[in-house]
C-alpha cells in the first residue's frame, strides 16, 4: 500500500474486537445442497492448510525485499505454484510471478492480486520471526497477501476437476514504489491472460477477519503540487503564503479531524458509519517543502481529496491566493508534479461481490466502506483501469492480543487468523464467479 506521508507514532486505537469467522449452518452444514457443500469443502480444506500459511507468511516476513529486489520472494512463490500443478510465467515485469489454473469445465476467468514488496523500515518487530534484512520489513501486510494469495490457489488447485474456467494468480511487484502494476501492464500482461474481473484486497486496521468494501474510490485521490516563483521572497513571507494556501485549501466536516488517520476504525465517526468525517474532505500538508532551483523558489506540498469533481478547482485557487496576496509578479508557475490514480472499484462488480459474501458466509459478513482513506493508495488502480475490479480491505487487528494492524505504523502487527478468513472467503467468491455467465 503506497503511502505518501510517514507515521511516526505509534497509534493506540479503540477497535470493536472481532472474534472471527467459525463454520456455521450458512457456511454450510446441514443442508443437502451442492452449492452449500462446495463453500464447506473451502472452509475445511482452508482450515486443513492453515499453518502451512502461517508458516509461509512469516517465511516472508523474516526475508523481505524491497520494491525491486524481490528475488527469493519471486522463487519462492514460483515453486510454491509449480507444486500445486500451476503453469506459471515470471518473464513479465521486475519479479513478478503469475500463475494460471484451468479448471477442468468451461467458465470465466478470474485474475487474484497480491503484491510483493517489503518497505524500508528499522522499527522493533516485537515477532519471533523478525525480518533478518536489516533496514527492511514487512510493515505493510505484503507478506500476509502472498500467504493468502498462495492460499486461494491451493484451495482451487485441489479441486481444479470441478472448477469452472480459468483463474490467474497475479502476484506483483514493486507496489510500494507505485510503478509494479503498470510495469506488467506495459509488458503487455493483458495481452497473454485476458480476465474478465480482477480482485485483490489490503489487510488494514479493521477487527481482524472484518471485510469491508464500497463501490467507487476506495482512497482519497492524492496530488503532490509544486509552486514555482521567482527566488524574491524571504523565508517569513514565504512561511505566511503558505499558511494562507493551506487555509483557502483545506476542507472538512465542522470539528472533525480526518488527517487524524486512526479515527477510521472508529465505530461513530470512522468509516463504517454513514456519518464518517472521512467522506468529505481536501487535507493538505502544511509543512511545505522549501528549496531552490534555478534561481527559483520551489514550494511543494502533498494534498488529499474525495471529491474528483473539485480537483480542477485546486490550482486556480492556489493562483487566486497568490495573486491575492501581493505576488502575482513572482508567480511562475502552479502544476501537479505527482498524480497517480486512485483505486476506484467498478459499481456493479462491487455490488455483486458484497451480496455473494453475505450470501457464503451469513448476513453481515462484509461491512459497506462509507469514505475514502487519506494518505494511502495503491497501484491496483492501474488493474483496474483496464479490467472490471474490486479491492477490499481485510480487518488484521486483535486489541485483545495486542495487535495493532495500522500499515506503515511502528507498532504495525498482524492477527494472522485474517489470512483463514481470507482465503476461505475470497476462494469462495471466485468459485461463484467463476460459474457466472
Amino acid at each position: 500500500m503506497k503511502k505518501n506521508v510517514l507515521l511516526l507514532l505509534c497509534f493506540t486505537i479503540s477497535i470493536s474486537v472481532s472474534s472471527g469467522q467459525e463454520l456455521t449452518p450458512e457456511r454450510g452444514s446441514y443442508t443437502v445442497n451442492k452449492e452449500i457443500l462446495s463453500h464447506q469443502s473451502i472452509q475445511v480444506e482452508t482450515d486443513h492448510i492453515f499453518n502451512k500459511l502461517v508458516k509461509t507468511r512469516r517465511n516472508f516476513h523474516e526475508n523481505p525485499e524491497l520494491a525491486g529486489n524481490e528475488i527469493r520472494t519471486q522463487k519462492m512463490i514460483r515453486q510454491y505454484l509449480l507444486d500445486l500443478g500451476l503453469e506459471v510465467e515470471t518473464d513479465n515485469y521486475g519479479y513478478g510471478v503469475v500463475g494460471i489454473l484451468k479448471g477442468g469445465k468451461r467458465g470465466r476467468k478470474i485474475a487474484w492480486r497480491s503484491d510483493m514488496d517489503a518497505l524500508p523500515q528499522n522499527y522493533p518487530d516485537d515477532v519471533t520471526f523478525k525480518s533478518r534484512n536489516k533496514g527492511v520489513r514487512h510493515g505493510c501486510g505484503h507478506d500476509v497477501h502472498m500467504a493468502i494469495g498462495l492460499g486461494i490457489a491451493e484451495v482451487l488447485a485441489k479441486n481444479k476437476a470441478s472448477l469452472n474456467g480459468t483463474v490467474y494468480f497475479i502476484f506483483q511487484p514493486e507496489e510500494e514504489t507505485f510503478v509494479g502494476a503498470k510495469g506488467m501492464i506495459d509488458k503487455g500482461l493483458l495481452s497473454r491472460i485476458t480476465p474478465d474481473e480482477i480482485y485483490g484486497l489490503h489487510v488494514t486496521a479493521l477487527p481482524v477477519g472484518q471485510i469491508m468494501v464500497k463501490p467507487r474510490e476506495m482512497f482519497a485521490y492524492q496530488k503532490r503540487v509544486r509552486i514555482k516563483l521567482k527566488n524574491e521572497l524571504p523565508e517569513e513571507e514565504a512561511k505566511v503564503l503558505t499558511n494562507k494556501i493551506y487555509s483557502a485549501l483545506s476542507r472538512a466536516t465542522p470539528g472533525s479531524k480526518p488527517w487524524e488517520i486512526q479515527l477510521f476504525t472508529d465505530p461513530t465517526i470512522g468509516l463504517m458509519n454513514p456519518n464518517t468525517i472521512f467522506k468529505d474532505y481536501l487535507i493538505i500538508d502544511e509543512h511545505f517543502t522549501r528549496y531552490a532551483k534555478d534561481d527559483h523558489l520551489i514550494l511543494e506540498t502533498d494534498l488529499y481529496e474525495t471529491d474528483s469533481a473539485r480537483l480542477e478547482v485546486i490550482i486556480p485557487k492556489i493562483k487566486q491566493v497568490i495573486t491575492n496576496s501581493g505576488y502575482k509578479d513572482k508567480l511562475l508557475s502552479v502544476s501537479f508534479i505527482q498524480e497517480n490514480p486512485t483505486v476506484i472499484n467498478n459499481e456493479r462488480l462491487t455490488e455483486i461481490a458484497a451480496k455473494t459474501l453475505d450470501h457464503i458466509d451469513g448476513k453481515g459478513a462484509v461491512t459497506i466502506d462509507y469514505g475514502q482513506v487519506p494518505y494511502f493508495n495503491d497501484d491496483f488502480a492501474y488493474f483496474q483501469q483496464k479490467i472490471p475490479g474490486v479491492y477490499f480491505f481485510l480487518g488484521g487487528s486483535n486489541v485483545k492480543k495486542g495487535m495493532i494492524a495500522m500499515n506503515h505504523a511502528p507498532n504495525f502487527q498482524v492477527d494472522e487468523e485474517c489470512i483463514r478468513i481470507g482465503v476461505s472467503s475470497f476462494s469462495s467468491l471466485i468459485l461463484e464467479r467463476l460459474k457466472k455467465n
